[in-house]
């Protein structure tokens, strides 16, 4: 990956922390929902995700919002989410700080 990629991927990352679950007040990224991000030298990204549960009320919404988000930053030519179910979320894969603001410790 190249030092232009790496700067793009990373504002994806920042795009991405601008997103928040309605039922947490914690946004995607720091919550763990974020499998990965993948972003080829043409500019095309993928979003692995996934959502607190299979019934989660922004099942439909929220990975249009994540690829509305990703196709808003500068050097993405596309963007596509994948929602995915495994590994299942559980609040284990929150960062520290996203434990921290909900007062789990």
């Amino acid at each position: 990956m190249n030092d232009m990629t790496e700067s793009v991927q990373e504002q994806i990352i920042d795009a991405l922390r601008t997103v928040y679950d309605p039922e947490i007040p914690v946004n995607i990224y720091e919550l763990g929902l974020v499998y990965g991000v993948d972003l080829d030298p043409a500019g095309h990204a993928v979003v692995r995700m996934t959502l607190t549960s299979p019934g989660c009320p922004v099942a439909a919404s929220l990975p249009l919002e994540v690829e509305n988000k990703v196709l808003g930053v500068e050097g993405v030519t596309s963007a596509r989410v994948e929602l995915v179910w495994d590994p299942p979320w559980n609040p284990s894969m929150m960062t520290e700080a996203a434990k921290l603001q909900l007062g789990m410790y």
